[in-house]
């Protein structure tokens, strides 16, 4: 229960300190990202930071579809072998973009962080384990809900129209999560049910703390 109050905890105080600025790099983190990653990744942060900035007061579906086709469009499909060398690797929004390319649960988490900056409520917004039918394996998207009872809305790198959960029949829901609690998914919903605790999913807690701890 300790560790369950702490990471909760952790989790609050990261998006209170991030959820506005995470794409917003200083001249000098701009200078020392660039060094690290290149030229085109470093204009790939100014340009989701703009988007992101420039934003904040369209509708939310607008917002939407503008992360997603960002995300969708400038980022290379690829697996966790080909770009990390090892089965199962999260990474962070900037290390995504930094390397290029990434597999679904990397779109999914930075278009999350993106919205969130762009002022979504964290309550509408969750990541969600689902399994592809058509492709027969584990995938992951990012749902938006525009009510808590209501149809979720599906942002996906497979699909890049933005179509509500009940016409992605492709798609069958695990469980969702995001920086409050993790769900069992119904599969009416992408994630309306108990919550199990968020150190449920012990990648997505670590992956909050890297971010915490400057690995933006």
């Amino acid at each position: 229960m300790l560790f369950l109050f702490i990471a909760v905890l952790q989790v609050f105080l990261l998006f209170a300190e991030t959820s506005f600025s995470y794409f917003n790099l200083s001249p000098k983190e701009l200078q020392a990202y660039e060094a690290k990653w290149g030229k085109v990744p470093a204009k790939k942060i100014q340009a989701i930071a703009k988007i992101v900035n420039d934003g904040r007061t369209l509708p939310d579906e607008q917002k939407l579809q503008k992360v997603n086709d960002f995300f969708n469009q400038n980022i290379v499909y690829a697996s966790d072998w080909t770009v990390w060398g090892v089965e199962d690797y999260w990474a962070t929004p900037m290390e995504f973009i930094g390397k290029g390319m990434g597999d679904c649960e990397d779109y999914a988490i930075a278009k999350y962080f993106a919205l969130l900056q762009m002022g979504i409520p964290m309550n509408k917004l969750y990541i969600s384990y689902v399994k592809s039918l058509k492709y027969n394996v584990a995938h992951m998207v990012l749902t938006y809900f525009p009510t808590p009872t209501s149809m979720p809305l599906v942002l996906d790198n497979y699909e890049t129209r933005i179509l509500p959960a009940n016409q992605r029949t492709d798609l069958i829901p695990i469980y969702s999560f995001n920086g409050e609690s993790l769900f069992l998914a119904k599969q009416a919903g992408l994630g309306q049910a108990a919550p199990q605790g968020i150190n449920a999913n012990k990648k997505w807690v670590e992956l909050l703390g890297k971010v915490k701890e400057g690995g933006k």
